[in-house]
């Protein structure tokens, strides 16, 4: 079986991460979260107070990428962990403040630019499943397999809240489905790589299909491509 890109992009809380892990593992490819590389620097540009809810310092975050490492560990049991310089911050980049601030972050053209360049040289090698918003659009637009998740806003919001919940998070089901469509409006309407959908992309509505249902449809797209 050859190697290959597979480019995962999609609406936030479709499940791109957990489809991205399942079938690194199922593959033993490399994984990478992109979005977690989003959160991980507005977590860091929150902690520094170059952003919140009333203002952003753009050029302060700017100049604070050179201080951001970000690295993530394997995947193992299911499970991988995004790391900021050093740091184990998984849960923390999850939570509502840095869901709410993530889309703003992301809209920097150099906060991007920083991050498509550690995302390429992940690549370099194939091999790779990568998550993320413009994964086929712009950071491998050549890639071999490019599949767009999405699902409705209820379904999402609903799956969003139990995973928030689940982890003794207070929020209210209102809270996480304003929070969803604001992501979306954001991601799809930011000047600098939008969320979209390319012309070569495989669309995936996982909206009435099991973790295992939607692994199993990937699984089937990637053996046409390679074998």
């Amino acid at each position: 079986m050859s190697a290959i890109i597979i480019a995962i992009d999609g609406h936030s809380s479709t499940g791109k991460s957990t489809m991205a892990k399942a079938l690194a593992k199922e593959l033993n490819y490399i994984y990478v979260d992109t979005g977690a590389m989003y959160r991980a620097v507005t977590l860091y540009a929150l902690r520094k107070s170059y952003v919140s809810s009333s203002k952003i310092n753009i050029e302060a975050i700017k100049s604070c990428l050179v201080d951001v490492k970000i690295s993530f560990s394997k995947v193992v049991l299911g499970q991988s962990f995004v790391l900021l310089n050093g740091e184990k911050v998984e849960d923390e980049i999850r939570n509502m403040e840095v869901s709410n601030l993530v889309s703003t972050v992301s809209a920097i053209e150099e906060v991007r630019a920083f991050l498509v360049q550690q995302q390429q040289g992940f690549g370099k090698q194939k091999a790779v499943v990568m998550d993320g918003r413009d994964i086929g659009s712009v950071v491998f637009p050549d890639a071999e397999l490019k599949i767009f998740m999405t699902a409705s806003e209820q379904v999402r919001a609903q799956r969003r809240f139990d995973e928030l919940t689940a982890k003794g998070m207070s929020v209210s089901f209102e809270e996480v489905l304003e929070n969803i469509k604001v992501r979306d409006y954001k991601d799809s309407t930011r000047k600098v790589a939008p969320l979209i959908k390319t012309a070569d992309a495989l669309v995936l509505d996982n909206s009435e299909l099991s973790p295992e249902e939607q692994l199993q449809w990937v699984l089937n797209k990637v053996q046409d491509l390679t074998e």
